[in-house]
């Protein structure tokens, strides 16, 4: 490598900003929690009310799961993802080295990673995704802090007004009698269709052997994880700028100076984001996600304003406690687990498919959202442990060791001296 390069070595345990390897770590277990549902059944069940004979505690567990989970910590990971393209860039450019050639190189290689992770362990990957949309965050590195609030509340807002726009397209043409008909054969197609995808899902991931899970991976990622383009792609965008905010504000490097921002943040983020999200929780369980309705718009308004909002009162509440000498000693006990994040990620994936689909243990379908919950909790649990364990003797998690390799053109050292 030449004496450029050589600048742009990966950062060092020294430089890391622990309040965000917490937030990381705290982040890990909140997406575990979402996801529980997804690895023990098929995707698109998300798109269809909740069964009326579902146990009253596996019911309650999936109003949880909407009230305090769904659409806040892919927000969190995707705000500190954008907070890490400030970091990196200052540390980078602040040594002399060339930034974005290295970011490009970063964001390949995490893409290769998705890919992977899609298609041979899970096809809820987010890191597609992620590194698609890096390509476009380059764009704002040098943005200033207003036009990234400007551009943020933007991404916000326009899925919301796009799905207002639809329900009352279709609220409009329900009003005239051959309108109706037409538009409810429409969605009774649309559901038929899923239905039958769904149908098909169980029985795949239920018994199949491992070449034909892999197509069936493959084409509920093509069907419906393209969908999440649309429908967390703006969200994801919107939540990386504004980690490029928060970097650019230098919001983490000193949490005493920002105590009173924190302080609002969490009082509005409760007072808003608790309402939207109760109120969200409440409206899409009896209802169908595909069938564009009033309370479907009103369920979206609510998370997509109030998600964003809750998240940031989980950022917020975990940074004053933080500030707190005993507490925040106790909080540390999660950053070993936030700084090897990808590596617990894949872990995630890859337990739970082994514990559900038919070539491991063979659970899916067969374990409610209580069950997961507690699942949920066990597997976090050892991966604490086992970070901590890792983080002793090791620079890198495995996954992020390859990242950085590849990234860098170079085998990274990995053992600690």
């Amino acid at each position: 490598m030449s004496a450029s390069n050589s600048l742009i070595a990966p950062v060092q345990q020294a430089e890391r900003i622990q309040i965000v390897d917490i937030l990381r770590g705290f982040a890990l277990f909140g997406i575990l929690f979402v996801n529980m549902t997804i690895f023990s059944r098929p995707i698109q069940s998300i798109l269809f009310p909740v069964d009326p004979t579902t146990p009253w505690f596996d019911r309650s567990v999936e109003w949880l799961i909407h009230f305090l989970g769904e659409g806040k910590f892919y927000a969190l990971f995707s705000m500190l993802f954008g907070l890490g393209l400030t970091l990196q860039m200052e540390r980078i450019e602040g040594r002399g080295g060339r930034f974005v050639p290295l970011y490009l190189r970063r964001l390949l290689v995490l893409l290769g990673i998705g890919i992977v992770h899609a298609f041979l362990i899970w096809m809820g990957d987010i890191l597609i995704i992620y590194a698609l949309l890096g390509f476009l965050l380059i764009m704002f590195r040098k943005a200033k802090p207003r036009t990234l609030l400007v551009w943020m509340v933007i991404l916000i807002a326009l899925p919301l007004l796009f799905n207002a726009a639809a329900t009352g397209l279709v609220e409009l043409g329900r009003s005239a009698p051959e309108g109706a008909i037409q538009i409810e054969a429409a969605f009774a197609g649309t559901i038929a269709g899923f239905t039958t995808d769904l149908e098909n899902a169980y029985l795949v991931y239920a018994n199949g052997n491992f070449a034909e899970i892999t197509a069936q991976r493959f084409y509920d990622y093509t069907s419906m994880g393209l969908m999440s383009f649309f429908v967390m792609g703006f969200n994801v965008m919107a939540m990386f700028l504004l980690g490029v905010y928060f970097g650019k504000q230098d919001i983490f490097r000193d949490l005493e100076a920002n105590r009173d921002l924190f302080r609002k943040l969490l009082v509005w983020g409760l007072l808003i984001g608790l309402g939207g999200n109760a109120l969200y929780a409440t409206l899409i369980l009896p209802i169908s996600r595909i069938e564009l309705s009033w309370p479907l718009l009103l369920a979206t308004v609510a998370q997509g304003i109030g998600a964003p909002l809750l998240m940031l009162a989980y950022v917020s509440a975990f940074c004053l406690v933080a500030l707190s000498p005993g507490w925040g000693k106790r909080l540390q006990m999660l950053a070993p687990v936030g700084q090897i994040a990808l590596t617990n990620y894949l872990t995630q994936s890859i337990v739970c498919t082994l514990i559900f689909y038919s070539y491991g243990l063979g659970l899916f379908g067969k374990m409610g959202g209580a069950m997961g919950i507690g699942l949920s909790i066990v597997i976090y649990l050892l991966q604490i442990p086992f970070s901590h364990w890792w983080m002793k003797r090791f620079k890198y998690g495995p996954a992020e060791w390859l990242w950085r390799s590849l990234s860098y053109g170079k085998p990274q050292p990995m053992k600690r001296k």
